[in-house]
């Protein structure tokens, strides 16, 4: 479920999409002068590799929109998620991400930014755990801190931690942005933080969600850190 391996998958069906080109030419009749015109234009397997690449992604799109209809009411309406924004926002833009993630820390400014701009927007936040030990940990610490109604507060004090993450600086972001550090713990470990993050694992797999941060607005993924494209975006579904 990284990036890494996404790209590792889209190599390996390029070799195989190679491979078969090559099993082609060398089946072919051997008066043809197939051979000769690649060795002449050897451009044309990249052009064909390339052409392979774009039908697979526009395959995996239109496969990845499908399912997230399908899931509308886990992505939109789980009682459980995090919410910022307007609750009541007509406007719903998801957002699967990972404290441990850079990328995610980098885009969580923008976030904020598209919440403070669009009053009648809803962002809901599913956090995965799966890049460090301490994105469980932290993943916990801000859904425990919903059922203190300090949900937004956390998150966005964990978001904000300099350096690498530690138990110590999540427990200290958390009692600054005004949580009860032993009720968080207690809440940390209850079955309803564990069920939730396992929700949000068990959707980001059905959905085939390849990397963090993954953006689904209006039913489509959106990969972009500039706020001005996800403005653009947000724009467009109103």
């Amino acid at each position: 479920m990284n990036k890494i391996n996404a790209v590792y998958v889209s190599l390996l069906a390029l070799i195989v999409a190679l491979v078969a080109l090559v099993v082609c030419i060398v089946s072919y009749n051997k008066d043809s002068n197939v051979e000769q015109a690649l060795n002449d234009n050897p451009e044309m397997i990249i052009n064909a590799m390339q052409k392979y690449e774009q039908v697979q992604r526009e395959n995996a799109l239109k496969e990845a929109k499908e399912l997230l209809a399908q899931s509308a009411d886990e992505l939109y309406n789980n009682e459980n998620d995090g919410i910022l924004g307007n609750p009541e926002g007509k406007v719903v833009l998801v957002e699967f991400f990972d404290f441990s993630c850079g990328y995610c820390h980098r885009i969580y400014p923008i976030l904020k930014n598209v919440v403070a701009k669009n009053s009648d927007l809803k962002l809901v936040v599913k956090p995965l755990a799966f890049l460090s030990p301490m994105s469980q940990y932290a993943a916990k610490a801000s859904l425990a801190a919903k059922e203190q109604g300090k949900f937004a507060e956390v998150y966005s004090a964990i978001f904000e931690i300099e350096g690498p993450l530690t138990e110590a600086k999540i427990d200290e972001a958390a009692v600054l942005a005004g949580a009860d550090l032993e009720q968080l713990k207690t809440d940390m470990e209850s079955e309803k933080v564990n069920n939730t993050l396992a929700d949000v694992s068990a959707l980001a797999s059905k959905v085939r969600i390849s990397g963090v941060p993954t953006l689904v607005l209006n039913g489509e993924i959106i990969q972009t850190l500039d706020e001005v494209v996800l403005q653009q975006a947000i724009d467009a579904a109103k």
